[in-house]
């Protein structure tokens, strides 16, 4: 299988080579043009007549006010076929090569990538796919508009950064949570618990974990800061990006692994797991978007193989 190193970009030589070819579908365009290629699957479940069925895959909520939103927005869209004919993208009903090919990748990938995204009340999905060193991505905000990217597995680090941007209203602020630390897994998460309703057991859970929690550089964090610092890890949270990785065998998606970052109040940390002898420990470090191919690489490379 071929191996997708998201390490070393390739040179930009023009601003066109650093550009992935790209288009706007809405839900109805996007169904119709996978329905043009014998009905390629889509990587979600399309149901149109039903948008509950969408509620939680492209974060569609199950209020009646949402819902109601949702199918005056689907019933306001164009027939497919004609808006398609009219951007060029279908003649003679024959469909783009370039988005043909792109949903022949989604539809049969070797590597599938799912990114969930969640800042304050806005949720985006991207769902990612690889075959033979070629890319081809699906993301949207409201499940009604998608964007459809495809481009060599070259630029790859470019378009995970890409669903790490921040909104423009986001407006960082000072973090109660040092930009490097080391804790461990059974503090973090039963200070997580008690953060929400007894905040005031935080101390106690600390206090029996005392030395246990490591700043950047390999010293153990006082307790008193260590309190400070697992109540504002519980505080700030605004966001969260989930990134789960998997090959695809026999048309089935094997899970083999997940990047967790969560947004604090100065931007993106990241959660690494790991182990030091036979204790469970999480790693929580300052990320930036151009931080995420970084992030997902060590999985990826396993995933590739």
């Amino acid at each position: 299988m071929t191996t997708f190193d998201l390490t070393s970009p390739r040179p930009v030589t023009t601003l066109l080579d650093a550009l992935p070819r790209r288009v706007t579908l809405t839900l109805r365009e996007l169904s119709y043009a996978a329905s043009l290629l014998g009905e390629a699957p889509l990587p979600f479940e399309v149901r149109l007549a039903k948008p509950d069925a969408l509620t939680g895959r492209l974060g569609v909520t199950s209020s009646d006010s949402d819902d109601d939103a949702f199918d005056s927005a689907l019933a306001s869209l164009h027939d497919p076929q004609d808006t398609l004919a009219r951007r060029g993208l279908l003649v003679d009903d024959n469909l783009d090569a370039g988005v043909a090919g792109a949903l022949g990748i989604l539809a049969a990938p070797a590597v599938a990538v799912d990114l969930d995204l969640r800042v304050g009340n806005v949720q985006a999905k991207s769902w990612q796919r690889a075959v033979a060193g070629a890319v081809a991505t699906l993301s949207t905000v409201d499940g009604i508009v998608f964007d459809l990217a495809w481009f060599d597995a070259t630029h790859w680090p470019l378009e995970l950064a890409r669903v790490a941007v921040l909104p423009e209203e986001h407006e960082p602020s000072a973090s109660g949570v040092p930009t490097l630390v080391d804790l461990p897994f059974d503090l973090t998460n039963a200070a997580a618990e008690a953060a929400g309703s007894r905040p005031e057991l935080v101390s106690s859970l600390v206090s029996q974990h005392s030395g246990a929690v490591i700043d950047g550089d390999g010293r153990p964090v006082a307790d008193a800061e260590v309190v400070g610092l697992l109540l504002a890890l519980h505080n700030e949270v605004n966001g969260r990006l989930r990134v789960l990785m998997s090959r695809v065998a026999h048309e089935e998606s094997v899970p083999v692994g997940v990047v967790s970052w969560v947004l604090l109040a100065d931007g993106w940390r990241a959660l690494r797991p790991h182990h030091e002898g036979d204790e469970s420990r999480v790693e929580i470090r300052t990320v930036e978007p151009g931080d995420l191919a970084s992030s997902v690489a060590p999985v990826l490379s396993k995933v590739s193989r």
